[in-house]
């Protein structure tokens, strides 16, 4: 009878059969949204990518300005990234780690990475799956590190408010925006969120970045010292803000960050998932501060998206801990996929790209271009503020320029400012009340000035509505 039923079932689900169209939003789950919005309104249907667009399964061609969710960098459909990929497949798709194995892609991206960030002395690197993965990785390591190192006691975590750190337990638990923590409180205790440097909204009304910037660090030290720095692992942040809104420091900002963590002992963890490889144009973010962490994740731009990967590094003071002859040390952690052969090639194929074309330099220059030109977007009545760095902005749009509340769904306004933007042949995402744009750091000036004349038509017929 079980036999039957599993049989009627797979002839039941036969994809020869199964319309496209009819079945979306009817049998999966999407990220972060609401279930009943997604069946009355069925996703976009992609079904191919070349360079910074995107074309639907009627042929439609859209401008990429978030390339695809921050991460694919080099574009869609780099041939020397299919080339690679395809090369890895006809030898070893993937191996397990595990077992005191390994493979060439991934020891070659292990040794690349390791080049590639020796500014910062990173020594190691841990492969997982993705960004949220390599958060997890980094707050466990912390907290090895510290037993390893004789102070236990050394188990809790800072963060930052607005600050967004994954959808894993550990990360969720420091993330800094409530929306993406209370469908799933109670989270990991000993975890505290600051004040963070956000001109445009802060608890002291301070519009002085510099000024703002003291205030924040001031708010971190009167937290260390009422929690006890003994009792602190780690420190984590994002060297720019991004789901939180693009929120992006004053230059003092991260450089005080780190000498005063240095005088409390305490480790700092750079989140790169986005920042990383070059969208705000340095290598990482916090090379663009001019600082070295002690432990980076990294994800997104890594490898474009072309394979799930994520890769936490940690510096020689970290990494020395696991060396200590005489002291048990094993890493009771790790992924199914860590260090996976297909993802790593595609890696390596893509980071020599980015490497190739200085994409952080292109994306320093572009990204300049384009927040210069989206100051344009101050004439609306429901634009607030206009912030970025390299090729990372965000439009926050408000009530009124007055009040400074927040515009947020269900609004006409956000409806109409999106969908007319598909229709004018452009993806933009909405996260709150920010529209924020990251496309492909091979986005050229040519192509921010489409997207200008797209948000113009947009903004000009969402105040209409």
């Amino acid at each position: 009878m079980f036999h039957y039923l599993l049989d009627a079932y797979a002839v039941g689900m036969n994809t020869s059969h199964i319309d496209i169209r009819s079945a979306n939003a009817q049998h999966m789950y999407h990220p972060m949204i609401d279930p009943k919005t997604v069946a009355q309104s069925p996703p976009l249907i992609l079904e191919r990518g070349e360079g910074v667009y995107v074309y639907d399964i009627d042929g439609k061609r859209y401008l990429d300005t978030v390339a695809s969710l921050w991460n694919v960098n080099v574009g869609h459909n780099r041939p020397e990234v299919i080339a690679a990929m395809k090369a890895q497949l006809d030898k070893l798709a993937y191996y397990s780690t595990f077992q005191n194995t390994s493979n060439p892609p991934a020891i070659e991206l292990s040794a690349r990475l390791i080049r590639m960030f020796a500014p910062e002395n990173m020594r190691k690197v841990f492969f997982s799956s993705g960004g949220s993965d390599a958060i997890e990785t980094a707050l466990k390591l912390a907290r090895q590190y510290w037993k390893l190192s004789g102070q236990n006691s050394r188990s809790q975590f800072i963060s930052l408010k607005w600050g967004y750190h994954g959808v894993h337990f550990g990360g969720a638990s420091i993330n800094g925006n409530p929306l993406f923590r209370s469908a799933y409180e109670p989270l990991l205790p000993g975890c505290h969120i600051v004040e963070n440097p956000y001109t445009y909204r802060n608890r002291w009304n301070e519009e002085d970045p510099e000024r703002l910037a003291q205030l924040c660090l001031q708010d971190l030290k009167d937290t260390i010292e009422h929690i006890g720095a003994e009792h602190i692992a780690a420190f984590v942040a994002e060297p720019v803000q991004g789901a939180g809104g693009v929120i992006v420091p004053h230059a003092n900002y991260w450089p005080g960050l780190r000498a005063m963590l240095d005088d409390y002992g305490i480790l700092l963890i750079s989140d790169e998932v986005v920042t990383g490889f070059g969208r705000i144009g340095a290598m990482c973010g916090a090379r663009a501060w001019g600082v070295a962490p002690d432990i980076m994740a990294m994800a997104k731009g890594i490898n474009s998206g072309y394979v799930p990967l994520g890769a936490t590094l940690v510096n020689q003071r970290v990494a020395q801990a696991w060396m200590q002859p005489g002291v048990p040390a094993a890493m009771m952690h790790g992924y199914t996929y860590s260090g996976h052969a297909l993802a790593c090639a595609a890696a390596n194929a893509n980071l020599n790209i980015v490497e190739a074309e200085d994409l952080p330099s292109h994306a320093l220059a572009v990204g300049g271009y384009m927040l210069n030109r989206l100051q344009e977007l101050m004439q609306y009545a429901h634009v607030g503020d206009v912030r970025g760095k390299g090729l990372m902005a965000a439009i926050e749009l408000v009530v009124n320029k007055n009040s400074r509340d927040m515009l947020l769904l269900p609004s006409a306004y956000i409806q109409t400012l999106v969908g007319t933007a598909r229709q004018e042949g452009a993806i933009i995402r909405v996260q709150g009340n920010r529209l924020i744009l990251s496309p492909p750091l091979v986005f050229s000036l040519g192509d921010v000035d489409e997207t200008m004349r797209i948000l113009h038509t947009s903004f000009a017929a969402a105040e209409a509505s």
